[in-house]
């Protein structure tokens, strides 16, 4: 797949209760390992989310409450040397649309047990955005086009996790210039301009600014003097990517880069 793998690379997926990464939690972790040595192992759990999951988001991922009761809950399983977050420490990650759900997810869950994912020196693949940038449609759509398989999408987790994989390495068939590392394919498919990986701080000239929302088109620097309250809403609800939540500390605190890098 890759022409080498400096560290593990993990393709996961996520079923929660929910979208919104305070409030929801975790009731499924799937994960397919890839090594450097070209080895892999695949690992899914189950948890109590300890909240009702609402009949949505069972439409989605077909988990009741009755099938997670006796389950134990994320916390059991967060910590130590065993734990989800040693698991994906030094890890790059990949996954389908990753940068906009399973990964703040991930996150706030990993917070409320007292620990963290590091992402600073990660390259995160998102297939979606790679899959939008070149041929904008779903994961059933992507396996279609790029698989010529169909996948129902309610289906496991770890049934996404698959294809997902089965979608990536398509891809990089397909698409020559996607690069032969998870870092060249991370770089290489970010929207021109970004800052954060999903776009929604962009460069204008020298400046940063917003490009979504009722802030659109107003600097960073703008928003430090005048709605520094909206700025700690995106920190608090993981607006932006972990690069982007990065700018935003540090404009907060007075720092900001002097200029769009070459």
């Amino acid at each position: 797949m890759f022409s080498q793998l400096e560290r593990p690379i993990i393709f996961f997926d996520t079923a929660t209760t929910g979208i919104d990464p305070q409030k929801d939690r975790i009731v499924e972790l799937a994960a397919l390992k890839l090594f450097p040595d070209g080895t892999q192992e695949e690992k899914r759990r189950r948890f109590n989310p300890g909240i009702p999951i609402p009949k949505e988001a069972t439409a989605v991922h077909g988990i009741t409450d009755a099938e997670v009761r006796k389950e134990p809950p994320f916390s059991k399983f967060a910590k130590g040397e065993q734990g989800i977050a040693q698991y994906f420490s030094q890890c790059d990650l990949a996954g389908f649309n990753l940068l906009d759900f399973d990964i703040p997810i991930l996150q706030a869950e990993l917070e409320r047990c007292g620990e963290s994912l590091e992402l600073s020196d990660a390259a995160i693949i998102d297939v979606y955005r790679i899959f939008a940038h070149k041929e904008p449609q779903t994961l059933a759509g992507a396996a279609r086009f790029y698989c010529g398989q169909d996948h129902r999408e309610s289906l496991t987790a770890l049934c996404d996790v698959r294809m997902a994989l089965k979608v990536f390495e398509a891809q990089l068939v397909h698409y020559g210039d996607l690069g032969t590392t998870p870092a060249q394919v991370d770089q290489g498919t970010r929207p021109d301009g970004a800052v954060d990986r999903v776009g929604k701080l962009r460069w204008d000239g020298d400046d940063i600014v917003l490009s979504f929302g009722r802030n659109r088109g107003r600097t960073l620097r703008s928003l430090v003097a005048e709605e520094r309250d909206y700025l700690l809403w995106m920190i608090a609800n993981r607006v932006v990517d972990p690069a982007g939540l990065a700018v935003l500390r540090d404009a907060l605190l007075g720092h900001f880069p002097p200029r769009r890098a070459s």
